[in-house]
């Protein structure tokens, strides 16, 4: 008899997805990855820079993170992350990033190349590029100045003003199989990563929002680790849910996950020289945005504080059978997944404060 396995959407970008992707593609899932492609910085901005292409360097996170194991697969995902020096004639670009370049330039299809490289890299789910449109993504500060690109917006200094929203010049369209994912999909996955740099742009196409709005689908999103000098210095993890709210119209997130483990002094003094901290979370703050919030330890704090891909998986997998989703139970769950928050909705509300 064929196993029965939910669709399960993971909506981001960056290193916050593929280590999602990474751990979950453990677990009896249909997995779709729906990737960002408004990044303007490193390799992949100065291959849209010169050749026109969306940004790769996402995609291919996320192509790796779900590709297979075996000899071939394992050695071709390892290659296609090797970056070359800064210094040399190809100027820092990924292995990867240049097969996806090379795939797009013979077929003129970036979905075509996706796909390609998803067959070479043994890939089992699918990855979709949330447009195929060419957009900068912009910021408007608390004081009414302008940032264009996400570059600009993800490296700036911390002293300036705060962002009030973030958006696309110009306005693209959702490609129309992310919307086929979102529609057949059981579960969304929003984050981790970026707020307003790999999150919430995808949220900023075409009839994306309305589309997650509407799906029966169960909405969960894990919150960041680390808040972000600059962008969410001083958020708690309400913030990050409020913005996340926001940005798909009001719609009430089924759950959020947030890290229960804590981080050792000398490690947060780090990130305090760098205007960062680890994030906290309020149950009286955060139940006006989620129906349920779940706490469990999902970091690993050396060198640097980042989610644990198989604490993450862990994590998210059981959360999808808190809220409903009928997914397959998996072996060695960890117990210290516990809900803190329940759903009132007489105090869902104040979205936009």
């Amino acid at each position: 008899m064929t196993e029965q396995r939910s669709n399960v959407v993971v909506i981001g970008g960056g290193t916050g997805s593929s280590a999602l992707l990474s751990g979950l593609k453990q677990y009896p899932l249909n997995l779709s990855a729906i990737v960002t492609t408004f990044d303007s910085g490193g390799s992949s901005g100065v291959l849209r820079e010169e050749f026109g292409f969306p940004p790769f360097g996402d995609l291919r996170k996320c192509l790796v993170a779900l590709s297979d194991q075996n000899r071939f697969s394992e050695s071709l995902s390892t290659a296609s992350e090797f970056r070359f020096s800064a210094e040399s004639s190809l100027n820092g670009h990924t292995v990867g990033n240049l097969l996806l370049a090379a795939l797009t330039s013979m077929h003129g299809d970036v979905e075509h190349a996706v796909q390609l490289m998803s067959q070479m890299l043994g890939v089992d789910g699918e990855v979709i590029p949330v447009s195929l449109q060419s957009a900068d993504l912009c910021a408007r500060l608390s004081d009414g100045s302008i940032l264009r690109g996400e570059s600009t917006i993800d490296l700036r200094n911390g002293d300036t003003p705060g962002i009030a929203e973030v958006y696309l010049d110009p306005p693209a369209d959702t490609n129309p199989r992310a919307l086929e994912a979102i529609a057949s999909a059981d579960a969304i996955v929003m984050g981790p990563g970026d707020l307003f740099t790999s999150i919430i742009p995808n949220l900023l196409t075409g009839q994306i929002a309305d589309a997650i709005a509407q799906s029966d689908a169960k909405k969960i999103y894990i919150c960041n680790l680390m808040t972000k000098r600059g962008e969410t210095g001083d958020f708690d993890a309400s913030d990050f849910a409020r913005e996340i709210v926001r940005y798909l119209d009001g719609t009430l997130l089924d759950a959020v996950l947030v890290n229960s483990r804590a981080i050792p002094d000398d490690i947060l003094a780090r990130y305090a020289e760098e205007g960062a901290g680890q994030v906290q979370h309020s149950e009286a703050d955060l139940i006006r945005f989620t129906r349920t919030t779940l706490a469990a330890p999902m970091s690993v704090n050396h060198p640097k504080v980042r989610h644990d891909p198989d604490l993450l998986a862990k994590s998210v997998f059981k959360a999808l059978e808190m809220v409903g989703v009928d997914a397959v139970p998996a072996a060695n769950m960890h117990d210290s997944l516990r809900p803190v928050i329940p759903f009132s909705p007489e105090v869902a509300v104040g979205m936009s404060d």
